[in-house]
């Protein structure tokens, strides 16, 4: 109570913050009349000016003013779109590394262009990142002219670009782009073998637009490259034997999470059966070297007692197919992920197809706060403002609206029934419509949409019904969702990042229906005519109300709602929002069927009557609260595992990248070889020791598998006074001499190109098997809670001593090849680059194992679609060759091919 009190006399914190920026405003418009004067040329001349300001001492914040006044002045001539006052507002908050909350026709696109020309002017290049291709071409194509004007490059990464393409575009003083295709392109640099052959430069300033989007909601499922790997059909089908050796009494299983654990006496029986078949290293199932094989025995177990033939899957043609449990519908071309199909396919006794291997892995949140400087802008922020400061230490500001808001916003109404509530729906969006009045529905899934769509039919409306699958398509659509008597059904993320206008986009139109039109007179004359009908159609869509924004539930985030909301009463139009509600939606199970909410509507609610309650819509926001929160420590958790494995990548690549750069890398060579006959030697000879309890024969074995020296170990065990670090001095000696031997056998340059080759290659062998055995530790460390020990802080630790054997095996590897393997120099008319295996880029969330590739923005031309298959052979009549699906991608076939050797093959 005393908070609103001192709120409405001082106002909040977020707007004393934005008031304190309006004497930067007031320094940006003193810049104005001088512009103004200048011509063409002259304008586009500050930006050499304002760089040579840059290196003559002065920093972005000092040439602020005159930088913003110098775009605003560029941006009213190319774009004939001048900033308002709180879009320099917003471009000052942007800049301070902030998220600009701003509502829905604000015009983020064109604030985004004040903090990246000024940013772009220090050269370091600035990332803008949008939530899909389209959204990216086109802010690159439509902001990118009043770049070019100010002398800036600018480029865009979409799918289907050639590396040297990747690279120009990255170069540009202004990137755009996918936050997928950034994070793959990063993955990607870090796989490559020269420095010469990346395509990224060092991160300097990244703007994200939609950042709840990207880092709220795709935060979870990390990016993924995964790659063929070995053959492991015969561990499959050793595991799966000694399952189905296992008594009902060994374990104990979960129907509901769909889990089996072992009891006690079914550990015992499992160690027992697995050494009998030489798959236990030691005899203790869960010592850390046996990560592995407890991974592939959760697998086989969740496959031989959980998942049921002909219910979870079938078996068809020698293979197994997935059974979608919400449909019953055939899933053609989708696997489990993390072994589990595998496992029932030993289950079954059907070929077993080997599986994907990590080869590099990322969040989107260890990406992104990789910039120096990180901001983002958005239309709903301020309801997970906590969650962007913990993980990201970015504050949102809200800006205010240019003009205030007139959209009346009512009381959500609440029926018994989904029946009741979409013949409700229905009838309001039929009232509308006879009047005129634009509609836009939000739903949460595609079911959903169609269900609606079947309710409007019989009611006779005419709509359109998006789903968010084709972006460029469904932009078109949900630009004219404003036009007169006009109803759009769409899921939540349907063409976001689009305006609607009321009375019609008069850009989109021009596209829809002058595309074929030659650039004249006529198509001039043809531009104002339809410039006059949106005029004229806008006021009779005001005076029917302006657009009714229709939700038919409550999300689980308030952030989805508050978005569906925004896209009525934009710039200060008028306009109504209204959510309907009922027992049966997915928030509202929450309360469960014997609560006293839902006894309460079930006796006083007829069927087909509605309540309205600003009790029960405080209820609901309280449930959304609860949700948000969970969701939000899922989140967290896998922050804090991927920041575990984050702190091992930033050491690999950094490795990596010191290895790229270095002229030579003999120094590094030397100490691992050092280092790894110290450990040889440390291992047989312990300190503190007498010479009688060392391991002679494992030394002098390890010493002739490693170093390939056969010395006379055994004639110095005679000598008297004989310590291990007079051995290790010996060895080092011999192997220093075999090595400057081989080393005169070949030219020194070629010789220091093939220590790298070699070291580069060993590190990234190493590394891939790490992401491996780290994937398969997350899945089963939770079970050390039951030994009352934190999952997080168990998987910490082992995580650090696996990296410690692989740092350990790499040293003994890079020894081994370069003091044993001999190397012979073929002619270079012979020598061919090993062709590189077919990456597969995807999203998989950690936890849950499920693949989420295709259901990211942008996803569709990454991927291709999953679950189709086609009995045409490849070349032969493509049906895929209306979809944009990179070249590159799995044919959405299922065939396994790259597209462009399968359905994508050019005739």
């Amino acid at each position: 109570m005393l908070g609103n009190v001192a709120k409405a006399i001082f106002g909040s914190s977020n707007d004393r913050y934005v008031k304190s920026l309006n004497k930067v405003v007031i320094q940006i418009a003193s810049f104005e009349p001088q512009l103004e004067a200048m011509s063409d040329d002259e304008l586009a001349a500050q930006t050499p000016k304002l760089r040579a300001m840059l290196d003559e001492g002065k920093t972005l914040d000092d040439i602020l003013p005159e930088a913003f006044a110098t775009c605003r002045e560029a941006s009213r001539r190319v774009l004939g779109m001048r900033h308002f006052d709180v879009q320099m507002v917003g471009g000052i908050v942007l800049h301070r590394g902030e998220i600009a909350e701003m509502r829905t026709g604000e015009g983020k696109t064109l604030v985004a262009t004040l903090a990246t020309y000024l940013n772009a002017l220090a050269g370091k290049g600035v990332h803008v990142v949008t939530v899909n291709d389209y959204l990216a071409r086109r802010d690159a194509e439509w902001m990118g002219q009043l770049h070019r004007f100010l002398g800036l490059t600018v480029g865009v990464i979409v799918p289907d670009l050639n590396e040297e393409q990747r690279r120009e575009a990255y170069h540009s003083d202004i990137t755009y782009g996918t936050n997928n295709e950034f994070g793959f392109d990063y993955l990607r640099d870090n796989m490559k073998h020269e420095r010469s052959q990346q395509v990224q430069r060092p991160f300097n300033f990244g703007i994200v637009d939609e950042v709840d989007s990207i880092l709220i909601d795709e935060a979870r499922t990390p990016l993924i490259i995964s790659g063929p790997t070995d053959d492991k059909s015969d561990l499959y089908i050793a595991v799966d034997a000694v399952v189905k050796r296992l008594d009902e009494e060994d374990y104990e299983k979960d129907e509901k999470q769909k889990s089996v654990m072992l009891t006690e006496d079914g550990v015992e029986k499992v160690e027992r059966m697995l050494e009998d078949a030489g798959l236990l290293v030691g005899s203790n199932l869960y010592d850390v070297e046996n990560t592995q094989v407890v991974h592939h025995l959760d697998q086989a177990m969740k496959a031989v007692v959980m998942f049921k033939r002909d219910i979870d899957y079938i078996v068809k043609d020698d293979k197994v197919v997935i059974i979608d449990e919400f449909t019953g519908r055939m899933m053609d071309g989708r696997r489990w992920s993390n072994g589990l199909h595998q496992a029932v396919e030993a289950k079954e006794g059907v070929k077993i197809e080997p599986e994907n291997q990590t080869m590099a892995s990322i969040t989107f949140q260890n990406y992104f706060r990789m910039y120096p400087k990180l901001s983002g802008m958005t239309g709903t922020a301020a309801t997970e403002a906590a969650e962007f400061y913990d993980i990201y230490k970015m504050n949102v500001v809200t800006i205010p609206t240019n003009v205030p808001i007139q959209r009346v916003d009512e009381e959500d109404e609440f029926y018994k029934n989904t029946l009741d509530k979409f013949s409700a729906i229905a009838r309001l969006i039929r009232e509308k419509n006879e009047k005129g009045q634009p509609v836009l529905v939000g739903t949460v899934s595609i079911e959903k949409s169609e269900l609606l769509s079947d309710f409007l039919n019989k009611e006779g409306v005419k709509h359109n019904v998006l789903n968010a699958r084709f972006h460029e398509m469904e932009a078109h659509i949900v630009a004219q969702a404003g036009r007169l008597g006009a109803v759009t059904i769409a899921t939540n993320m349907a063409g976001r990042g689009t305006d609607i206008q009321l009375g019609g986009n008069v850009e989109f139109r021009t596209e829809d229906e002058l595309d074929e039109m030659p650039e004249g007179p006529e198509r001039n004359a043809a531009i104002e005519k339809i410039k006059a009908e949106v005029g004229a159609e806008k006021q009779r869509v005001l005076d029917a109300g302006g657009l009714c924004v229709i939700g038919t539930e409550r999300h689980e985030s308030r952030r989805i709602d508050n978005q569906l909301r925004g896209r009525s009463g934009r710039q200060g139009d008028p306009g109504l929002s209204k959510f309907y509600l009922c027992l049966e939606d997915d928030l509202l199970r929450i309360f469960g069927p014997d609560t006293l909410f839902s006894k309460m509507m079930n006796a006083n609610l007829e069927d087909g009557e509605a309540i309205g309650s600003r009790w029960l819509s405080k209820a609901i926001e309280t449930a959304q609260k609860k949700v948000e929160a969970r969701n939000y420590d899922i989140r967290k958790q896998v922050v804090e595992y991927d920041d575990v494995m984050n702190d091992q990548r930033k050491v690999i690549y950094e490795q990596r990248a010191d290895i790229m750069d270095s002229e030579a890398v003999d120094d590094v060579v030397e100490d691992m070889r050092r280092d790894t006959i110290n450990a040889m030697v440390g291992g047989a000879c312990p300190p503190g020791s007498y010479p009688e309890q060392w391991d002679v024969d494992g030394l002098k074995e390890r010493v002739e598998d490693i170093l390939g020296l056969q010395p006379p170990i055994d004639d110095w065990m005679n000598e008297d006074a004989l310590a291990p670090d007079i051995i290790e001095e010996r060895l080092q000696e011999l192997a220093d001499q075999k090595m400057v031997g081989k080393i005169a056998e070949i030219e020194e340059p070629t010789w220091r190109g093939l220590e790298k080759s070699v070291l580069l290659e060993r590190l990234d062998h190493h590394w891939k098997e790490h992401l491996s055995t780290l994937d398969a530790l997350r899945q089963v460390v939770f079970l050390r809670a039951y030994a009352q020990k934190q999952p997080i802080n168990e998987y910490k630790r082992e995580a650090f001593n696996l990296f410690e054997r692989m740092i350990e095996a790499i040293r003994e590897d890079v020894t081994r090849i370069l003091m044993t393997a001999e190397f012979r120099m073929r002619p270079p008319e012979d020598f061919e680059l090993p062709e590189l295996p077919d990456f597969l880029t995807s999203h998989i969330d950690p936890f849950t194992g499920e693949d989420d590739s295709g259901t990211v923005p942008g996803a569709a031309a990454m991927m291709g679609a999953p679950g189709k298959q086609v009995a045409t052979a490849p070349g032969e009549g493509d049906p895929y060759a209306g979809m944009d699906i990179s070249r590159n991608a799995p044919c959405p076939c299922g065939s396994g091919k790259k597209y462009k050797h399968c359905h994508g093959a050019m005739a």
